[in-house]
């Protein structure tokens, strides 16, 4: 490992038209979920001039308001005038909805294990071929690596002077990058700091450079990694006044390394938003974090990333690999096998630990799915790290229960 390296991690705010789709697709699954826990969704969004596009398959029992929910998710952003380049008010909405296709409602709600009468009770079968990832890593409070979660601090802190007036002149849309200086391993420094805000067309770039490296950089990362030498690029086009849908498409599902770990950690490739919690590209994704997390918080390793795999209309995974990059204080294999003792990943089971049948989903749309200290996340949660290192023990005859 080299002595000195950086690694580069981007964060969007809730203005940006890949994460408005986000959201206006996870509001409406919690439409759906606050009246029928039991709906199927798998829906998108597209956003571009005046335009918000709805598609997908959904089945449930309930009526929901599609282009009011849309209308309300932009309002809460914050397009509410046509001079911001979107108005929620008077901007189309256009759906285009369809049932899940009862070929892969055969398999979901009747796993292949029951048909084949390895599993004797009613279980749910994986939504989609596929692998998610799951990661964590000692470098931040919250098992999270560094430059995602000081991009995340960024674009958090740039809505919060926008709604709370303190930058009364900037507008919805904006993009954050932080590049981390690493020694050894460890985060030491930030070498680079880029935010993108949009912004009320008479504001002087002077003003905005100014005001966004005392209101929001230095607000938003712990002064201990800032020095003399570190680098900072506000609006660096030199204009940033077109944004939102009206500068640029967005789609659901466009920001998949920012909803995770920054690009740290490897990708599957499925994007979470609007997909109820039997799509296993979700609810599979949430629960690797957990366990990952569970393994560093017990001290098990200083990072972990966990790869599990399904097939379509299968209970079980057909594999699940652990590495935890030379960091482990047992071999990577007994992690794996704890990790498989202690952790049951069949999608009814995920569903049912995590408690998924519920409308979380919309909150989780922005600032990453997870490292969320600001909300109480099920998969966030360290509470089996003290059976992991039990267990451990147990297996490996150290002393890890002691601590030792």
């Amino acid at each position: 490992m080299l002595a000195s390296r950086y690694f580069t991690s981007e964060s969007v705010t809730e203005g940006h038209p890949d994460k408005v789709a986000d959201q206006i697709a996870d509001a409406i699954l919690d439409a759906i979920y606050e009246q029928d826990t039991n709906g199927r969704v798998a829906c998108e969004a597209i956003v571009a001039t005046g335009l918000v596009f709805v598609a997908g398959q959904i089945t449930t029992n309930c009526y929901v308001d599609i282009p009011h929910v849309a209308r309300e998710t932009l309002r809460d952003i914050g397009y509410t005038r046509a001079k911001f380049g979107f108005d929620c008010d008077t901007c189309a909405v256009i759906t285009a909805i369809d049932e899940q296709s009862p070929d892969i409602a055969l398999g979901v709600d009747n796993a292949l294990e029951v048909k084949t009468g390895e599993i004797d009770t009613e279980e749910l079968g994986a939504g989609d071929q596929g692998m998610m990832y799951g990661y964590a890593t000692d470098e931040c409070p919250d098992l999270m690596p560094l430059p995602i979660d000081l991009a995340h601090g960024l674009s958090r802190r740039l809505a919060e002077v926008r709604k709370s007036g303190i930058l009364p002149y900037l507008r919805p849309d904006g993009k954050c990058q932080v590049t981390v200086e690493y020694d050894h391993d460890q985060p030491v420094r930030v070498e680079a700091v880029v935010v993108s805000a949009q912004h009320q067309p008479d504001i002087s770039m002077e003003q905005i450079r100014g005001d966004i490296i005392e209101t929001v950089i230095r607000q938003a990362i712990p002064a201990r990694y800032l020095d003399g030498t570190t680098r900072y690029y506000v609006n660096p086009t030199g204009r940033f006044v077109i944004g939102g849908p009206h500068g640029d498409t967005g789609l659901t599902g466009r920001k998949i390394i920012a909803d995770t770990y920054g690009g740290m950690a490897r990708h599957g490739g499925g994007s979470f938003s609007g997909k109820d919690p039997t799509k296993v590209d979700r609810s599979a994704a949430y629960y690797t974090r957990y366990a990952a997390k569970n393994v560093v918080a017990a001290g098990l390793a200083r990072r972990c990333e966990i790869q599990i795999a399904y097939a379509i209309g299968v209970a079980r995974p057909i594999s699940v690999h652990v590495d935890t990059f030379g960091t482990g204080v047992i071999p990577d294999e007994a992690i794996c096998q704890l990790v498989n003792e202690q952790f049951d990943f069949k999608p009814a089971a995920i569903i049912r630990q995590l408690d998924l049948r519920r409308p979380v989903f919309r909150q989780t749309a922005n600032y990453g799915h997870f490292g969320r200290p600001d909300l109480d996340l099920s998969w966030e949660r360290c509470d089996r790290a003290e059976l992991l290192r039990r267990e451990a023990a147990r297996i490996t005859g150290s002393g890890l229960a002691d601590g030792r």
